[in-house]
């Protein structure tokens, strides 16, 4: 089907929300316009059943049709900007004369009615212009696509009913962890590529090699590269991947590259890290010298300088031009053996502009990887004598494609496996892109039968093994997209905001989600749980791609296929659903209003330019890369609901007293800017949902922060290198009902915040980034009379990281377990874990300080029924040396010398990882932790893990070694590689 109706369904659900709220009060001052409201309310509720029927019909779709679509969705977009203008403009309207004086309602009635006469006159234009296009359907015979066909309504509920089941089905779903895969049906080639990336060639004079990956999109040739670069990055000094495509910033893709490439150590760094020591016995001889090297910095005053600088020398880099950050880059690379991979390059004067930028002196057999969906492009990046190489993704052959449809739709466990038309993989025509899209839809349509699939595969292929043409791969993503909700269509319309190739947050997506009104509570459920569900389904059906995982089992973040990505913004800009400015793609600027404004960094002059558009109409903004200029003066502030600046390095005072004036902002995002302060005045935004402040020089609240009593999120501080937010010094005057999640925060002694905590009791997260409490104080005593009360309400997430004042120890003297918690994180010095955590039966994560990791530990631990995933890590600088090291050694001794995991127990832990700088030895005995699927180790010495090949349903061992371990640590690491054959061991 050509038109889109996704998101103009979800237009009007809005709006209509907000009309029926305005007219459910008594606006006694505009009884005027009261009857033109209803008026618009029942011509849009019959339009929307109109839309309905749309998303349900059959192709052929008329411009008659498309026209009268793309009116009524602008008049919802008008209609519902004059009812937000309304609400903030005329806040006080909801009195009625019983509760305010006859002269204070007259007073108010003078006072407000320029205002209040400009609204009535809009509503009776939209009004008129309502009676307009229900005459002009008539007038030019556009008719009801649900009049031609007895079948639509039926399809129709159909689809709502399957959507209404997959909600309730992709929440109950098992939490799942992502799997490390390779390319299927290019072992071969892989092999191949292998053995020359990993070839030295000591030629004289020689600098660099290339390897050219070409493909039509949708061939493999991105996963084929990213596999090679993820198989082989640790055999190189430095690495970064990168990418370019069509449109491109020059200067944000060096800066990409130089935030991957660490600079050279220098002289003082190299004499340091040889420096320190510890007098005590150490924790084993085999490890002596990696523990003398390593506890100075990490737990010294060497760590927090480390931080310093490196957060200089990214804010350095922000600052420099195109030809310091070239020679930057040269001076980072030179002398090292990096490699390179430079994905999606379409032209030859691209790759002459990077290989200029690279040393050329440089005899390290360093390795670029470049991809290209043209030959003669990846003819000209590989034209070196005898090093460099060319290689053309073929398409896969019945065997490979058949494997890959398979394991595309049967590798969610939720998949039941039952017999789909076995044919339909084979008119794809071996295009890896195409088999995973109709893998996803019939994963997600199981119970469809044989002779559906058969009909499938006759609309949308002309010939059976017949290679696929551009039409074609846009025909079966048209019929996937069709299949979708009209909500899903909606949810997947949005991603178009985001810049190709980039990584994208899943939290960050579902909150604007839920902020945009896309989503709301259903059938029990929560906004947050059936934005989680619209998630898991987008990902069933492989329209995108999970990148990494959360330690609960979630999607942390995902990608978007470049191709599927191109599709999503064609069908966007179609609606006028949401404008890209700048970025990869070349759009033409709208001829309409700007409804949600996508700022992407540009390498073309005018690409990231908004000359000519209306922006008075723009109610979500978004800037990506680095934006000189944002065009604040333009926008309408009483309207926009979604402001996202993440990243911007142009932020200042000016602008934040221009967001405080964004009086209906739901969500505000600030993310990795350089704001250090917070006005008074965010007090005015009394709709804002969302504030994330994460990584910014922001380290207290203001006063008026307690007045935002609809916030739902409040995301400071930053986890590395580790800052927290200091909460405003005075009470709450009122409660902050509407709060769900406090993250990033600092308590010190003697905080009068504190005692505020307890009327959050809607909370349902809480995280302590910072902790620094006299033991026995009255602050430790509030503090953890606060967590015990918000426990009893519902509090489900609890993270606290203790440098040094004790207080997770005496957690332990809680009257009752935390028992909603699912999640729960203690980080310092502890001895031992609580011994109430036995009892918390709903917990699927849970992380400890690697200084309880002994037996005992472990066997009060196994019992717990839903236990996902068990950390033990240590993050604190501050912490006692010596202390840290008598902990480590008296686990040991308790042990005989090892950490011995029981068998039993851990009936559904699937991930196990240890974050620490040292881990001691670890050994798994025969039926341990059964449903393991992962572990995961990051440390800079360890003395050795056993017994992996031993566990039942272990999958992948992820071994990150820090650059400084020792030869001891790489001995062990290279020994386990070796000595593990069932299991895959990936180092990082």
């Amino acid at each position: 089907m050509e038109f889109v109706v996704g998101a103009s369904e979800a237009t009007m659900k809005s709006l209509l929300g907000k009309l029926g709220s305005l007219l459910a009060q008594e606006y006694t001052l505009i009884r005027g316009v009261r009857r033109d409201v209803q008026y618009i309310n029942d011509e849009l509720t019959t339009m929307q059943a109109f839309l309905g029927d749309v998303s349900s019909a059959p192709d052929g779709h008329d411009r008659r049709l498309k026209d009268w679509m793309k009116q009524i969705r602008d008049m919802a977009y008008d209609m519902e900007d004059c009812i937000d203008d309304f609400a903030h403009r005329l806040p006080h309207d909801s009195l009625s004369d019983a509760t305010c004086s006859f002269i204070v309602m007259r007073v108010y009635e003078l006072w407000t009615f320029g205002p209040r006469r400009e609204i009535a006159s809009k509503i009776a234009d939209l009004k008129l212009r309502a009676q307009q296009i229900a005459e002009r359907r008539g007038r030019y015979g556009v008719d009801n696509p649900g009049n031609s066909n007895s079948s639509t309504s039926v399809a129709g509920a159909s689809r709502a009913a399957r959507h209404e089941h997959d909600i309730t089905e992709h929440l109950m779903g098992s939490r799942q962890l992502i799997r490390t895969e390779k390319p299927v049906g290019v072992g071969a080639y892989m092999r191949e590529l292998g053995n020359w990336l990993n070839k030295r060639d000591n030629i004289s004079g020689k600098h660099r090699a290339v390897l050219s990956i070409v493909g039509f999109g949708g061939m493999g040739k991105t996963t084929i590269a990213t596999a090679l670069y993820r198989n082989f990055r640790n055999e190189f000094d430095c690495r970064a991947s990168v990418t370019v495509s069509q449109n491109y910033d020059e200067d944000e893709v060096l800066r990409d590259i130089l935030g991957q490439i660490k600079p050279q150590d220098s002289e003082h760094e190299q004499q340091g890290s040889s420096k320190g020591g510890l007098e005590k016995k150490r924790l084993s001889a085999d490890i002596k010298s990696s523990v003398k090297r390593v506890f100075p910095l990490i737990f010294g005053h060497r760590q927090q300088g480390n931080d310093g600088s490196s957060n200089w020398m990214q804010n350095k880099i922000e600052t420099m031009n195109r030809d310091q950050l070239v020679k930057e880059l040269e001076g980072r690379l030179n002398g090292k053996r990096y490699l390179l991979l430079i994905d999606d390059i379409w032209s030859a004067e691209t790759w002459d502009k990077i290989r200029n930028w690279l040393p050329h002196d440089n005899t390290k057999d360093s390795r670029v990887i470049v991809t290209t969906r043209f030959q003669a492009v990846g003819a000209a990046c590989s034209e070196g004598e005898g090093t460099d190489h060319l290689h053309t993704v073929d398409v896969l052959n019945d065997v490979d494609s058949k494997s890959l449809f398979n394991h595309s739709v049967y590798e969610s466990e939720s998949s039941e496996k039952e017999q789909v038309h076995e044919d339909i993989w084979k008119y794809c025509g071996g295009l890896p892109l195409a088999i995973v899209a109709v893998a996803g839809l019939v994963a997600c349509n199981r119970r469809k039968k044989s002779d559906h699939w058969s009909k499938v595969c006759e609309s949308l292929f002309t010939e059976q093994g017949a290679p696929l043409t551009l039409d074609g791969v846009t025909r079966i993503l048209d019929y996937c997209y069709d299949d979708l909700s009209a909500e899903l269509k909606t949810c997947l319309l949005y991603l178009s905001i985001f810049p190709k190739g980039s990584k994208i947050s899943r939290k960050r997506l579902t909150r604007r989600w839920i902020s945009e009104c896309f989503v709301s509570g259903k059938q029990g459920l929560t906004e947050d749980e059936v934005a989680e569900t619209y998630f898991n389904q987008l990902i069933e059906r492989k329209i995108i791609r999970p990148l990494e995982h959360s330690s609960n089992g979630k999607v942390k973040s995902f990608k978007v296929h470049d191709m599927i990505l191109e599709y999503i913004v064609s069908k966007s800009s179609e609606e006028n659903f949401i404008t890209v400015v700048g970025g990869h793609w070349q759009m033409p600027a709208p001829s309409n209003k700007v409804r949600r404004l996508s700022m992407q960094s540009s390498g073309s002059k005018h690409g990231n330019s908004t000359k000519g558009m209306n922006l008075s109409q723009v109610r979500s903004l978004t800037v990506f890369g680095s934006m000189n200029k944002l065009p604040f003066h333009s926008f309408n502030n009483g309207i926009i609901q979604v402001l996202d600046l993440e990243g911007w390095k142009g932020l200042t005072h000016n602008h934040l007293n221009d967001i405080c004036r964004m009086l209906v902002l739901k969500y505000l995002s600030l993310r990795r800017t350089e704001v250090a302060k917070i006005p008074s005045k965010i007090e005015k935004l009394q709709y804002l949902e969302t504030l994330d402040i994460r990584e910014t020089n922001v380290v207290v609240l203001p006063k008026a922060f307690g007045q935002l009593q609809r916030l739902r999120s409040m995301l400071g501080g930053s986890k590395n290198p580790r800052k927290a937010l200091r909460l405003p010094q005075e009470k709450n005057k009122e409660q902050m009902k509407a709060l769900r999640i406090l993250s990033g925060i600092e308590i010190t002694e003697g905080s009068t915040a504190v005692a505020s905590l307890h009327q959050l009791t809607g909370l349902r997260k809480l995280a302590i980034y910072k902790l620094n409490v006299q033991k026995g104080g009255r602050t430790s005593t509030q503090l953890r009379s606060s967590i015990e009360y918000l426990c009893s309400c519902g509090l489900q997430t609890l993270a606290i990281n203790d440098e040094g004042s004790d207080f997770i120890s005496s957690l332990d003297a809680m009257s009752a377990p935390p028992r909603y918690l699912i999640a729960l994180e203690l980080s310092g010095k502890m001895k031992r874990a609580p011994k109430w955590i036995n009892n918390l039966k709903n917990l699927f994560k849970l992380t400890l300080s690697v200084t309880v990791l002994r037996a005992d530990t472990l066997e009060l631990l196994g019992d717990l029924p839903k236990l996902f995933s068990l950390t033990f890590s240590l993050s604190a600088a501050k912490q006692d040396q010596a202390d840290i090291e008598d902990m480590l050694q008296e686990n040991k001794r308790l042990g005989d010398g090892e950490i011995v995991v029981p068998p039993g127990g851990f009936a559904n832990l699937k991930l196990l990882r240890f974050f620490a700088t040292i881990v001691p030895r670890l050994t798994f005995t025969a039926k341990a932790m059964p449903a393991l699927e992962r572990i995961d180790m990051r440390f800079q010495a360890f003395e050795g893990i056993y017994g992996v090949d031993t566990l039942e349903s272990i999958q992948e061992v992820h071994l990150s070694v820090d650059s400084q371990a020792d030869e001891a640590t790489k001995f062990l690491v290279g020994y386990l590689k070796d000595n593990t054959k069932r299991t895959k061991i990936i180092t990082n």
